[in-house]
Protein backbone atom coordinates (compact mmCIF):
# COMPACT_ATOMS: atom_id res chain seq x y z
CA UNK A 1 0.00 0.00 0.00
CA UNK A 2 1.67 3.37 -0.88
CA UNK A 3 0.38 5.32 2.65
CA UNK A 4 2.40 2.49 4.44
CA UNK A 5 5.40 3.09 1.98
CA UNK A 6 5.84 6.54 2.27
CA UNK A 7 4.95 5.95 6.24
CA UNK A 8 7.93 3.61 6.27
CA UNK A 9 10.16 6.26 3.99
CA UNK A 10 9.50 9.13 6.63
CA UNK A 11 10.71 6.58 9.70
CA UNK A 12 13.67 5.61 8.06
CA UNK A 13 14.84 9.31 6.88
CA UNK A 14 13.74 10.81 10.75
CA UNK A 15 15.72 7.97 12.02
CA UNK A 16 18.59 10.00 10.35
CA UNK A 17 18.51 13.31 11.37
CA UNK A 18 16.21 12.67 15.21
CA UNK A 19 17.48 10.46 17.88
CA UNK A 20 15.02 7.55 18.19
CA UNK A 21 13.34 7.25 21.27
CA UNK A 22 10.82 4.16 22.64
CA UNK A 23 7.48 5.49 21.65
CA UNK A 24 6.02 4.12 25.21
CA UNK A 25 8.27 5.22 28.12
CA UNK A 26 10.22 8.30 25.78
CA UNK A 27 13.66 6.35 26.93
CA UNK A 28 16.42 6.76 24.17
CA UNK A 29 18.13 4.42 22.52
CA UNK A 30 15.68 1.82 21.13
CA UNK A 31 11.81 2.12 19.28
CA UNK A 32 10.75 0.07 22.09
CA UNK A 33 12.85 -0.49 25.25
CA UNK A 34 13.28 -3.80 27.52
CA UNK A 35 11.00 -2.19 29.93
CA UNK A 36 7.74 -1.84 27.60
CA UNK A 37 8.34 -4.83 25.74
CA UNK A 38 8.01 -6.68 28.64
CA UNK A 39 4.79 -5.37 29.14
CA UNK A 40 3.78 -6.66 26.07
CA UNK A 41 5.02 -10.47 26.35
CA UNK A 42 2.76 -11.67 29.06
CA UNK A 43 -0.65 -12.76 27.33
CA UNK A 44 -3.85 -12.91 29.33
CA UNK A 45 -7.60 -12.84 28.07
CA UNK A 46 -9.32 -9.87 27.74
CA UNK A 47 -11.76 -9.40 30.31
CA UNK A 48 -13.86 -5.91 29.52
CA UNK A 49 -15.81 -4.67 32.41
CA UNK A 50 -18.75 -5.36 31.16
CA UNK A 51 -18.36 -9.14 29.59
CA UNK A 52 -20.78 -9.11 26.62
CA UNK A 53 -22.66 -11.93 25.07
CA UNK A 54 -20.70 -13.03 22.16
CA UNK A 55 -17.13 -12.41 23.05
CA UNK A 56 -15.04 -14.74 21.32
CA UNK A 57 -12.00 -16.34 23.59
CA UNK A 58 -9.88 -13.10 23.12
CA UNK A 59 -6.22 -13.43 24.40
CA UNK A 60 -4.36 -9.42 24.38
CA UNK A 61 -0.28 -9.68 24.66
CA UNK A 62 -0.49 -6.65 27.30
CA UNK A 63 -2.75 -4.18 29.08
CA UNK A 64 -3.81 -1.41 27.38
CA UNK A 65 -2.71 1.60 29.92
CA UNK A 66 1.12 2.87 30.97
CA UNK A 67 3.07 3.19 28.46
CA UNK A 68 1.18 0.11 26.18
CA UNK A 69 -1.39 3.31 25.62
CA UNK A 70 1.36 5.44 23.88
CA UNK A 71 3.41 2.67 22.37
CA UNK A 72 0.22 1.53 20.03
CA UNK A 73 -0.65 5.25 19.62
CA UNK A 74 2.24 5.91 17.55
CA UNK A 75 1.97 3.15 15.51
CA UNK A 76 -2.26 3.45 14.85
CA UNK A 77 -2.43 7.51 14.92
CA UNK A 78 1.47 9.45 14.33
CA UNK A 79 2.88 7.14 11.71
CA UNK A 80 5.43 5.28 13.38
CA UNK A 81 6.21 2.35 11.14
CA UNK A 82 9.04 1.12 12.44
CA UNK A 83 6.65 -0.50 15.26
CA UNK A 84 4.65 -2.75 13.15
CA UNK A 85 7.81 -4.99 14.01
CA UNK A 86 7.47 -5.20 17.69
CA UNK A 87 3.62 -4.64 17.89
CA UNK A 88 3.56 -8.01 15.52
CA UNK A 89 5.82 -9.70 17.18
CA UNK A 90 3.21 -9.05 20.37
CA UNK A 91 0.26 -9.97 18.32
CA UNK A 92 1.47 -13.38 17.66
CA UNK A 93 2.37 -14.04 21.20
CA UNK A 94 -1.51 -13.44 21.37
CA UNK A 95 -2.32 -15.48 18.41
CA UNK A 96 0.41 -18.38 19.47
CA UNK A 97 -1.35 -18.37 23.15
CA UNK A 98 -4.87 -18.34 22.21
CA UNK A 99 -4.13 -21.66 19.52
CA UNK A 100 -2.65 -22.96 22.51
CA UNK A 101 -5.90 -22.90 24.50
CA UNK A 102 -8.08 -24.39 21.53
CA UNK A 103 -9.28 -27.62 21.28
CA UNK A 104 -6.85 -28.04 18.64
CA UNK A 105 -3.34 -26.39 19.53
CA UNK A 106 -1.70 -27.44 17.14
CA UNK A 107 -4.03 -26.34 14.24
CA UNK A 108 -2.60 -24.02 11.70
CA UNK A 109 -4.41 -20.63 11.77
CA UNK A 110 -5.58 -18.45 9.72
CA UNK A 111 -5.56 -14.32 10.70
CA UNK A 112 -8.45 -12.51 10.25
CA UNK A 113 -8.00 -8.77 10.36
CA UNK A 114 -11.03 -6.66 11.48
CA UNK A 115 -11.32 -4.45 8.83
CA UNK A 116 -11.16 -0.38 9.14
CA UNK A 117 -13.67 1.67 8.37
CA UNK A 118 -13.61 3.76 4.85
CA UNK A 119 -13.16 7.44 7.30
CA UNK A 120 -10.37 5.89 9.35
CA UNK A 121 -8.60 4.33 6.03
CA UNK A 122 -8.76 8.17 4.69
CA UNK A 123 -7.44 9.67 8.07
CA UNK A 124 -4.81 7.27 8.60
CA UNK A 125 -3.79 6.21 4.81
CA UNK A 126 -3.14 2.70 5.64
CA UNK A 127 -4.64 -0.43 7.05
CA UNK A 128 -2.24 -0.61 10.54
CA UNK A 129 -4.20 -3.68 11.69
CA UNK A 130 -3.65 -5.71 8.41
CA UNK A 131 -0.34 -4.64 8.81
CA UNK A 132 0.36 -5.93 12.47
CA UNK A 133 -1.38 -9.37 11.16
CA UNK A 134 1.09 -9.33 8.59
CA UNK A 135 3.74 -8.83 10.62
CA UNK A 136 2.43 -11.06 13.07
CA UNK A 137 2.12 -14.05 10.18
CA UNK A 138 5.52 -13.64 9.62
CA UNK A 139 6.73 -14.26 13.03
CA UNK A 140 4.48 -16.99 13.66
CA UNK A 141 5.85 -19.23 10.77
CA UNK A 142 9.10 -18.20 11.75
CA UNK A 143 8.40 -20.10 15.20
CA UNK A 144 7.11 -23.04 13.47
CA UNK A 145 3.40 -22.06 13.60
CA UNK A 146 1.46 -22.68 10.39
CA UNK A 147 -0.07 -18.95 9.65
CA UNK A 148 -1.39 -17.46 7.09
CA UNK A 149 -3.34 -14.29 6.75
CA UNK A 150 -7.38 -13.90 5.05
CA UNK A 151 -9.60 -10.91 4.57
CA UNK A 152 -12.78 -12.66 4.74
CA UNK A 153 -14.67 -9.32 6.15
CA UNK A 154 -15.52 -6.34 5.00
CA UNK A 155 -17.18 -3.23 6.38
CA UNK A 156 -20.41 -2.33 5.30
CA UNK A 157 -22.49 1.19 5.76
CA UNK A 158 -21.25 3.98 8.34
CA UNK A 159 -21.44 3.91 12.22
CA UNK A 160 -20.66 6.48 14.81
CA UNK A 161 -17.51 6.82 16.14
CA UNK A 162 -17.41 5.06 19.46
CA UNK A 163 -15.70 6.95 21.78
CA UNK A 164 -17.64 7.99 24.59
CA UNK A 165 -20.60 5.07 23.79
CA UNK A 166 -21.74 2.78 26.69
CA UNK A 167 -21.15 -1.14 25.43
CA UNK A 168 -24.61 -1.68 24.71
CA UNK A 169 -24.64 1.70 22.40
CA UNK A 170 -21.32 0.36 20.86
CA UNK A 171 -22.92 -3.39 20.07
CA UNK A 172 -26.07 -1.49 18.46
CA UNK A 173 -23.90 0.96 16.71
CA UNK A 174 -21.71 -1.70 15.07
CA UNK A 175 -24.65 -4.30 14.39
CA UNK A 176 -25.30 -5.22 10.44
CA UNK A 177 -21.20 -3.23 10.02
CA UNK A 178 -19.61 -6.19 9.04
CA UNK A 179 -20.20 -8.71 5.82
CA UNK A 180 -18.44 -11.87 4.34
CA UNK A 181 -15.95 -10.88 1.74
CA UNK A 182 -17.43 -12.25 -1.54
CA UNK A 183 -14.45 -12.34 -3.12
CA UNK A 184 -12.17 -14.15 -0.42
CA UNK A 185 -11.27 -17.90 -1.18
CA UNK A 186 -12.05 -19.85 1.91
CA UNK A 187 -10.03 -20.76 4.52
CA UNK A 188 -8.28 -24.22 4.88
CA UNK A 189 -10.50 -26.97 6.18
CA UNK A 190 -9.60 -27.59 9.67
CA UNK A 191 -7.60 -24.44 10.39
CA UNK A 192 -8.52 -21.96 13.46
CA UNK A 193 -9.71 -18.54 12.44
CA UNK A 194 -8.60 -15.93 15.05
CA UNK A 195 -10.20 -12.36 14.62
CA UNK A 196 -6.68 -9.50 15.12
CA UNK A 197 -7.39 -6.06 16.29
CA UNK A 198 -5.00 -3.79 18.11
CA UNK A 199 -6.99 -3.40 21.12
CA UNK A 200 -10.20 -4.39 22.39
CA UNK A 201 -11.77 -2.38 25.03
CA UNK A 202 -15.66 -3.16 25.68
CA UNK A 203 -15.72 -6.38 22.94
CA UNK A 204 -18.48 -5.17 20.77
CA UNK A 205 -16.08 -4.53 17.37
CA UNK A 206 -14.72 -8.40 18.18
CA UNK A 207 -18.47 -9.73 19.15
CA UNK A 208 -20.34 -8.67 15.68
CA UNK A 209 -17.19 -9.54 13.61
CA UNK A 210 -16.82 -13.09 15.34
CA UNK A 211 -20.90 -13.59 14.97
CA UNK A 212 -20.47 -12.72 11.13
CA UNK A 213 -17.85 -15.49 11.04
CA UNK A 214 -19.42 -17.94 12.79
CA UNK A 215 -22.87 -17.56 10.86
CA UNK A 216 -20.44 -18.48 7.47
CA UNK A 217 -18.24 -21.20 9.18
CA UNK A 218 -18.27 -24.81 7.89
CA UNK A 219 -20.45 -27.45 9.80
CA UNK A 220 -18.05 -29.23 12.33
CA UNK A 221 -15.52 -25.59 12.41
CA UNK A 222 -14.36 -24.62 16.01
CA UNK A 223 -15.71 -21.64 17.52
CA UNK A 224 -13.47 -17.96 16.04
CA UNK A 225 -10.70 -17.07 18.56
CA UNK A 226 -9.48 -13.90 18.71
CA UNK A 227 -6.07 -12.20 19.89
CA UNK A 228 -5.31 -8.63 20.01
CA UNK A 229 -2.17 -6.70 20.93
CA UNK A 230 -3.81 -5.02 23.89
CA UNK A 231 -7.10 -5.34 26.67
CA UNK A 232 -8.37 -2.42 28.42
CA UNK A 233 -7.64 -3.49 31.94
CA UNK A 234 -10.94 -4.11 34.32
CA UNK A 235 -10.87 -1.55 37.08
CA UNK A 236 -9.11 -1.89 40.18
CA UNK A 237 -11.70 -4.23 42.56
CA UNK A 238 -13.98 -5.03 39.83
CA UNK A 239 -15.22 -8.44 40.07
CA UNK A 240 -13.94 -10.86 37.81
CA UNK A 241 -15.79 -10.98 34.06
CA UNK A 242 -17.03 -14.40 32.88
CA UNK A 243 -15.23 -17.17 31.03
CA UNK A 244 -14.33 -15.95 27.52
CA UNK A 245 -15.75 -18.35 24.74
CA UNK A 246 -17.45 -21.45 25.06
CA UNK A 247 -16.70 -24.13 28.11
CA UNK A 248 -14.96 -25.73 26.08
CA UNK A 249 -11.62 -23.13 25.80
CA UNK A 250 -8.82 -23.04 28.53
CA UNK A 251 -6.12 -20.69 28.09
CA UNK A 252 -2.90 -22.04 28.32
CA UNK A 253 0.22 -20.48 29.08
CA UNK A 254 2.96 -19.97 26.39
CA UNK A 255 6.19 -20.47 27.73
CA UNK A 256 9.20 -18.91 26.73
CA UNK A 257 11.01 -22.26 25.99
CA UNK A 258 7.79 -23.32 23.55
CA UNK A 259 8.33 -19.57 21.12
CA UNK A 260 11.51 -17.92 22.52
CA UNK A 261 11.50 -16.04 19.08
CA UNK A 262 7.69 -14.40 20.37
CA UNK A 263 8.49 -13.23 23.23
CA UNK A 264 11.01 -10.50 23.07
CA UNK A 265 9.08 -7.71 21.17
CA UNK A 266 11.19 -4.97 21.94
CA UNK A 267 14.24 -7.03 20.76
CA UNK A 268 14.44 -6.23 17.15
CA UNK A 269 13.97 -2.17 15.94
Amino acid sequence: MAGSTLLGVGAALADLVLPRTCAGCGLPGRSVCGGCAALLAAPQPAQPRRFPTGLPPTVAAGAYAGPVRPLVNAFKEHGRAELARPLGAALALAVAAVRLGSLHPAAPVVLVPVPASRAALRARGRDHVRELATRAVVELRAAGVPAEQRRLLRRRGRVRDSAGLAPAQRRANLAGSFVPDPGAAAPPGGALLVLVDDVVTTGATLCEAARVLDEGASPGCGPVLAAVVAATPRPSGAAPGAPAGPARYRLRTVHGTDLDRLSGPGGRD
